[in-house]
């Protein structure tokens, strides 16, 4: 009988839309657990629509879509929403189900942040019983095609590996999106791939993580550019003076 490898198997993804990229102060306007458990086999879908409680900047609008208006007369409170979604990501845990969050640092460690800011208590004190297995495609595209020209957005990357990505930067969308290009990362990658477990993966992006961020503030100081780049993964400590 032939073996089903992880990526054939059961696969959970999530992302985030937001106020804007600054994980430290930016809040989350919406966000979508989207869990398949095989390939082709019609995913399960929670979504969120949060009122953040702070003005949504045009920028932001711009991207996701979603004005304050619209939040405010249809979004939930943040503090329920920060407990469901913590509770969801604790069940995909503990059932042994992958989680693949795109740029896992920016998704992972600003619902950290809101966890604390509405709820007193970091992420991680969900995850106490048994951790994630993150799966991130920007981490291990990477890592296996180190050497391809381009850009690595989602949008970049589904193009690259045939994923249809129909609503982009819905948070729904953009999951399944990139739970999709997991799966054909681990198909073009199979021999390098399949003999490794999620939390082996999850152990080795760590280091190819930290090593390609090293990689880009090396760049970022050869151009001039002043922004530090933060090795951390898959989600960042937190600041002393954290908003």
């Amino acid at each position: 009988m032939r073996m089903t490898y992880w990526y054939e198997g059961p696969l959970a993804a999530f992302d985030t839309e937001t106020t804007g990229v600054d994980v430290e102060t930016d809040r989350i306007v919406s966000a979508a657990l989207v869990v398949q458990d095989a390939p082709g086999v019609r995913p399960r879908v929670s979504r969120w629509l949060v009122n953040p409680g702070v003005p949504v900047p045009a920028g932001a609008t711009e991207v996701h879509g979603l004005t304050d208006d619209h939040l405010q007369r249809n979004g939930r409170w943040p503090s329920p929403v920060m407990f469901e979604i913590a509770e969801l990501l604790a069940e995909q845990a503990a059932a042994g189900r992958p989680l693949v969050v795109m740029n896992a640092p920016f998704d992972l460690t600003l619902l950290d942040r809101e966890l604390r800011r509405h709820r007193a208590s970091a992420l991680g004190n969900w995850l106490d019983a048994t951790p994630l297995r993150v799966l991130d495609p920007r981490v291990l595209d990477k890592h296996l095609d180190r050497y391809r020209k381009g850009r690595r957005t989602l949008t970049d990357l589904c193009a690259h590996y045939g994923v249809a990505l129909a609503d982009a930067h819905d948070a729904a969308a953009d999951a399944l999106a990139a739970l999709e290009v997991v799966r054909a990362l681990g198909r073009r990658f199979a021999t390098r791939l399949e003999r490794l477990s999620p939390a082996e993966l999850h152990t080795l992006q760590t280091t190819w993580h930290a090593a390609q961020a090293r990689g880009l503030q090396a760049w970022f100081a050869r151009s001039g550019t002043p922004e530090v780049v933060d090795t951390s993964w898959p989600v960042r400590p937190e600041l002393p003076a954290a908003a």
